[in-house]
């Protein structure tokens, strides 16, 4: 079974390792990864969080790859883990997006280095705090990243973060070998300023010469810099974002698209099962087009899911609404289905989930309840 491996997500703590690997996944000598990681609210301390677990996974763990959940926080704001994306994208209904510190602090790393770079060995923690990691890509090209992120301001969702200093230092850096005759290296940085609240990130500063290989730097607390032989880095530009709105207050989908880009429904946010576009020829009437339940058996499922599939629209402070739909049951002798307003809860508590439902069973019957689970 070995050889059919080569990656493995570190057993006990594949999800959130709190940048450790456990002995075990460390003897099986295969590539490590974070296969589930961050999660946190993308904020500056957000993006303190990033910054320092993408260097501390590989210099404390060994792990080589660390996977963002989630990766752009597209869901409703209300639903939980709010915010938990490198970058924020709530509105399709708007169009509004913000791009977060996050992006920035990935940029210090993906702009220099590509699939295939390997860590060198060279690697570790500096000795007022914070950390940095070398990478190669074996052709003579060098990327050194460093971070001195302070405990508070890089506190992740979890595990929980133990006590460590840092504090303003000098770093004197030796290279050596085949990179002894490096004369100069590409400088961008990222400064947070908690205190001003006036952070900068991914900014390019004057390159760094070399002497005999050695250069020194003046670091700050909560400060990322990127030195690279790279000179393909830039800082992005966008547009600027349409105004954040409110969900619409008149809203209504017929679902009448014929060759739609995506499976699901637009606004539509799934909590359980899974609502798709279909194309019902059999109906002679206005219900070709339809958006249907498509997993017809509960799955085994991480969290407490509900037994009902869910799926979620509109705004959460909507109080005083009318909700109505036209729906077929597929099967007349059993199920049914139901729509509800001021609902309280999504995600994973979805179970306990209180409101106003409605329900409509196949064999004719009907009830209001204000509780999912009744």
């Amino acid at each position: 079974m070995s050889l059919t491996v080569c990656v493995v997500g570190v057993p006990l703590r594949a999800h959130y390792p709190g940048t450790s690997s456990v002995k075990e996944a460390l003897k099986t000598q295969k590539k490590l990864w974070s296969s589930e990681d961050y999660s946190t609210f993308n904020d500056e301390v957000g993006g303190g969080c990033w910054a320092r677990i993408l260097n501390q996974n590989y210099v404390n763990g060994l792990m080589t790859a660390t996977i963002s959940w989630n990766l752009v926080a597209s869901y409703y704001k209300d639903l939980p883990f709010s915010r938990d994306g490198l970058m924020t994208a709530e509105e399709p209904w708007s169009g509004s997006y913000v791009v977060e510190s996050p992006i920035w602090i990935t940029a210090h790393t993906t702009q220099f280095t590509q699939p295939g770079w390997s860590y060198l060995h060279t690697v570790g923690h500096l000795a007022q705090g914070g950390s940095y990691v070398a990478l190669t890509d074996g052709k003579g090209n060098l990327t050194v990243v460093i971070e001195t992120m302070t405990r508070d301001h890089s506190v992740c969702i979890r595990p929980p973060l133990p006590p460590f200093n840092v504090t303003s230092q000098n770093a004197t850096f030796h290279l050596q070998g085949s990179f002894a005759s490096i004369k100069e290296l590409q400088v961008w940085r990222s400064q947070f300023n908690f205190k001003t609240k006036k952070s900068s990130f991914f900014e390019t500063l004057t390159p760094q010469k070399l002497f005999d290989g050695s250069f020194t730097l003046e670091l700050a607390e909560d400060e990322v810099y990127t030195l690279t032989t790279m000179t393909t880095g830039q800082k992005g530009s966008y547009p600027d974002s349409p105004p954040s709105a409110r969900f619409p207050k008149v809203y209504k989908d017929h679902f009448n698209v014929r060759n739609p880009p995506f499976s699901e429904a637009p606004d539509f946010a799934d909590q359980t099962g899974v609502f798709e576009y279909y194309i019902n020829m059999t109906d002679p009437g206005p219900h070709v087009f339809t958006l249907r339940q498509v997993v017809t058996e509960r799955p085994v499922t991480w969290a407490a899911d509900a037994d009902q599939t869910i799926s979620v629209i509109g705004d959460y402070q909507w109080e005083n609404l009318t909700v109505s739909c036209d729906v077929f049951m597929e099967s007349m002798k059993a199920g049914g289905v139901f729509i509800a307003a001021r609902v309280d809860k999504g995600g994973q508590s979805v179970r306990s989930a209180k409101g106003v439902f409605f329900w409509v069973f196949a064999d004719g019957t009907y009830k209001v309840t204000n509780e999912l689970g009744q």
